[in-house]
C-alpha cells in the first residue's frame, strides 16, 4: 500500500474511531444521565421557551409520554450508531477497508440524520428550538454534524489502487 493510502487509511481509522467515541459517550450519558436531556428533549418538544407564536404553537408536544418515547427513541438511535461506528473502527483497525468504509458510512450516515435532519431541521426550525435562549441545541449539533460530515468525506477519498467507484484497496 502507498505511503498516501496508509495515511488515509490511518486518518479515516483515527476519525472514525474519534465519531464512535463521542456517539459512545453521548450514549452513555444519557442512560446514565437520563433526566438531564430528557428535560431539554421535553422543553424543545413543549416549544415552552420559544416566543409563542400562535402560528407555531400548534407543533408543540407537551403529552409527557410521547417527550419520553422521543428522547428514547434517540438514545436508541445514539447506541446503535456508536455501536456501528465502533464496528468501522474495528474494521479499520483489521485493515478490512472496503467493509470497514461501508460500515463506517452507514454508521456517520447515522450520526448525520440524527444530528441534521432530527436536532437541526425538526428541532431546530419544526420546533423553532432557535427561538430559545435556553434550550437551544443548534450550535451542538451543527458541530457533530459539520465533524461527521468531514469524517464521511475523508473515508471517501480516493486512493492509489482504488477507484472512486469501488471498494477494491
Amino acid at each position: 500500500m502507498a505511503t498516501t493510502s496508509r495515511a488515509l487509511a490511518l486518518a479515516a481509522t483515527l476519525l472514525t474511531a474519534t465519531v464512535a467515541l463521542y456517539m459512545t459517550l453521548v450514549a452513555v450519558g444519557n442512560i446514565t444521565d437520563f433526566g438531564t436531556n430528557q428535560q431539554f428533549v421535553r422543553h424543545v418538544l413543549a416549544m415552552d421557551t420559544t416566543f409563542k407564536d400562535d402560528d407555531l404553537m400548534w407543533r408543540a408536544i407537551t403529552t409527557t409520554w410521547l417527550q419520553d418515547a422521543a428522547y428514547v427513541a434517540i438514545i436508541v438511535w445514539e447506541s446503535v450508531a456508536a455501536l456501528v461506528l465502533l464496528a468501522g473502527t474495528w474494521l479499520w483497525l483489521r485493515r478490512d477497508h472496503p467493509r470497514a468504509r461501508r460500515i463506517t458510512t452507514y454508521g456517520l450516515l447515522m450520526v448525520m440524520l440524527l444530528f441534521g435532519a432530527g436536532f437541526i431541521a425538526i428541532g431546530g426550525e419544526w420546533f423553532a428550538m432557535w427561538q430559545s435562549e435556553d434550550w437551544n441545541g443548534l450550535d451542538a449539533a451543527t458541530r457533530v454534524f459539520l465533524l461527521s460530515g468531514v469524517v464521511l468525506v475523508t473515508v471517501h477519498l480516493p486512493t492509489a489502487g482504488r477507484s472512486g467507484q469501488g471498494d477494491a484497496t
